[in-house]
């Protein structure tokens, strides 16, 4: 039996919460997955996994090996990168993730001049709102919006970003431009939300003098999926959006959108890129810290910058 695999394959099992979801994300059948484990714990003399109908739980022996094949199975992996040159030089693949529409205006331009630099590495580049996990998803750097959790990632501020509502001036003309954030209601704009794995029935504000936060209730006249439907319908005049600054930006500068309630915006969020503590980093990924990290901070200055130029007019 190749012990290796089969701890791999019950961290696997581990990360996912079920045999038939590790099969699937491991790419092999579910007899063969189950077979291995168990060949496993035959050898070891202990059952490592109790199974049930409903639920699958590691046992106390299961608990402490598996944070033992972690740190083997880890230590494997540096060693092997070490032996194919990914310590002592920039080559392999880099897996880099992003929020959906940052990623696809910022960070994209920047992967594809990273890569016209640097030919012996290959990027998969996964652009998703949601917080892809780093270590079950095998990710090795980050793009995060927002403050951060208290986590053994290693984070590089790159900036901030600034949190706008902003609507049409159409709509605005029509319904009445908000002087403060209970106007949203007593105007009767309608609101736009976007849909997320924590939803909030409440849009955040914080008042221009004491700084103290201001939680206005909505009634969403239409829910998206995407920041980027927002952007849309917020442009088509359906109602006011929430928005992160680069996602309006260019609606602002081409005059289809308009910022309201700048002096009631809560505090702007930071930006970071992020991996997983390690004691050496790769080549591969020190290079593209190193590039992406000042590109980025450009590009978010210049989202900046505009600001003052758009107070200006």
């Amino acid at each position: 039996m190749d012990r290796l695999e089969a701890m791999s394959m019950l961290v696997a099992v581990t990360e996912k919460g079920s045999l038939s979801a590790a099969a699937r994300g491991l790419e092999v059948p579910l007899a063969t997955l189950s077979r291995k484990i168990s060949q496993l714990e035959a050898q070891l003399g202990t059952r490592l996994l109790m199974r049930t109908t409903r639920k699958l739980a590691l046992t106390d022996a299961g608990i402490a090996y598996v944070a033992a094949a972690r740190c083997i199975l880890e230590q494997v992996d540096d060693a092997e990168r070490q032996a194919a040159g990914e310590f002592t030089a920039p080559k392999g693949e880099l897996v880099v993730t992003a929020p959906l529409m940052f990623g696809r205006v910022h960070v994209l331009p920047v992967v594809a001049d990273f890569l016209a630099k640097f030919s012996d590495i290959g990027i998969r580049l996964i652009l998703a709102d949601r917080n892809v996990d780093l270590i079950e998803d095998h990710v090795d750097m980050a793009v995060r919006i927002g403050k951060l959790p208290d986590s053994s990632m290693v984070a590089t501020q790159i900036g901030v970003m600034r949190i706008v509502t902003c609507a049409s001036p159409t709509i605005l003309e029509r319904r009445g431009s908000p002087r403060d954030p209970n106007d949203l209601m007593l105007l009767g704009l309608p609101c736009i939300a976007v849909d997320t794995h924590m939803p909030s029935p409440y849009w955040r504000f914080r008042k221009p003098r004491s700084g103290a936060a201001l939680d206005i209730a909505i009634l969403p006249r239409l829910t998206v999926t995407t920041a980027e439907a927002a952007v849309q319908a917020a442009i088509r005049g359906v109602g006011v959006a929430r928005l992160l600054h680069y996602q309006a930006v260019e609606g602002v500068e081409r005059g289809k959108l308009e910022i309201v309630l700048e002096s009631y915006e809560p505090e702007a969020v930071p930006v970071h890129l992020v991996h997983a503590s390690r004691g050496q980093m790769p080549q591969k990924m020190r290079h593209f810290l190193d590039f992406a990290a000042p590109r980025l901070k450009q590009v978010l200055n210049a989202i900046t910058d505009a600001r003052c130029v758009l107070g200006a007019n």
